[in-house]
């Protein structure tokens, strides 16, 4: 399972450092992406990496950065200069694609693993 953490409520400019950590499985094999859910709207990704460390290029640039620690079985999402509009639930998820290709998508259209989520909450 995935085990997302490191929500919490910041102001405006502040940073966060979110974690998804994997227990009973490797990540390594796996693209890990971190998507945001407003309400009952869509989920939609932030960010993503592959197994091998390349972005998607469609992940959020400039105030984020993801990386993995294989060692550690574990994957950071660390948000800078947080805005109102980045308020969501945040979710970890874990699949096997092309990020190049197909970015946040998994080539069997299927995501393997699901965290939790953690809630992100940026007051002005």
């Amino acid at each position: 399972q995935l085990q997302a953490s490191g929500g919490g409520l910041v102001q405006t400019g502040g940073s966060l450092r979110l974690s998804c950590a994997a227990s009973g499985f490797n990540l390594d094999p796996y693209v890990i992406g971190w998507f945001r859910q407003v309400a009952e709207d869509e989920r939609e990704g932030v960010s993503c990496i592959s197994s091998s460390g390349t972005i998607c290029p469609d992940s959020v640039k400039g105030r984020f950065t993801i990386s993995r620690d294989n060692a550690k079985n574990t994957v950071y999402l660390q948000m800078n200069s947080l805005k109102p509009d980045d308020t969501g639930v945040y979710y970890c998820a874990a699949w096997v694609g092309d990020v190049s290709e197909y970015g946040f998508v998994p080539t069997s259209g299927e995501y393997a693993y699901w965290g939790q989520g953690t809630l992100v909450t940026v007051s002005s």
